[in-house]
């Protein structure tokens, strides 16, 4: 299957996609001002309990990890994905 740059642009710029990328992107650049992180370190802002799944952008629901320790688990299907 070809892939749908259209659908795939619209889905991007979509309001939702657009506030949650913003609320990561602040979450990584609060990190860097704390010292936390660096970019090129390797190392992702992991939100505890995900901002999908309602999830807030606070500092308590934060974590630092390594890149390949927050995307080796499993994803499971989420509302509002499909």
């Amino acid at each position: 299957m070809a892939r749908n740059y259209k659908k795939e642009a619209e889905y991007e710029s979509s309001p939702a996609q657009v506030r949650n990328r913003v609320e990561r992107n602040s979450a990584r650049r609060e990190a860097m001002a704390a010292g936390q992180v660096r970019k090129g370190d390797g190392k992702d802002i992991d939100h505890i309990k995900p901002l999908i799944k309602g999830g807030s952008n606070d500092k308590s629901n934060r974590r630092v990890v390594s890149a390949s320790a927050n995307r080796s688990f499993a994803r499971t299907k989420t509302a509002g994905m499909k």
